[in-house]
């Protein structure tokens, strides 16, 4: 096995999955943009599309490029830079669900109450409520790259061992 390639033999599964993923990456950044653009805020069922320039421009460009990266990446799905566009479409959907994340975060502590600092116990749980940003719910999603990664490490011989501070060096 040359090192050019990630995999002997493509996978189908790995090919429909990514480019499905890709997808709906790239029309939830289109819609992400489109949203941005008419200023107008969308949300239906557990989907909530934002509508700020940050979070909504930005962030919608993150999931164009994202989708893009994704179904360039399973043109030649063995060859290993095809590998790391789809490994860093994944990286850049874990960014963007991670600031939503960490935004849900810091909006549940404080409360909406002037005279209280921090918020209730029912209404910092129901900050985690639906509805969601497409990044998030995309997230679960992305995370079976991992597989694939160490699938990958584990065909070219890669272990990681656990650092230790006595190696042995004095």
């Amino acid at each position: 096995m040359s090192y050019q390639y990630v995999f002997e033999n493509k996978s189908m599964v790995y090919m429909i999955y990514f480019s499905v993923l890709g997808i709906a990456a790239l029309s939830a950044g289109i819609v992400d943009l489109i949203v941005t653009v008419s200023s107008s805020a969308y949300s239906c069922g557990i989907l909530e599309i934002p509508q700020g320039g940050f979070r909504g421009g930005w962030g919608g460009l993150i999931m164009v490029f994202a989708g893009i990266f994704y179904l360039s990446g399973i043109k030649d799905a063995n060859e290993i830079h095809q590998f790391a566009k789809v490994v860093l479409a994944s990286v850049l959907i874990w960014v963007l669900a991670g600031t939503d994340i960490f935004s849900m975060i810091a909006g549940s502590i404080p409360s909406p109450e002037p005279d209280n600092w921090f918020n209730s116990r029912e209404g910092f749980l129901s900050a985690y409520a639906p509805p969601y940003t497409p990044a998030v719910l995309l997230l679960p999603f992305t995370l079976v790259i991992t597989g694939y990664i160490h699938r990958y490490h584990k065909e070219i011989g890669i272990t990681f061992k656990p650092y230790s501070r006595n190696d042995g060096q004095g």
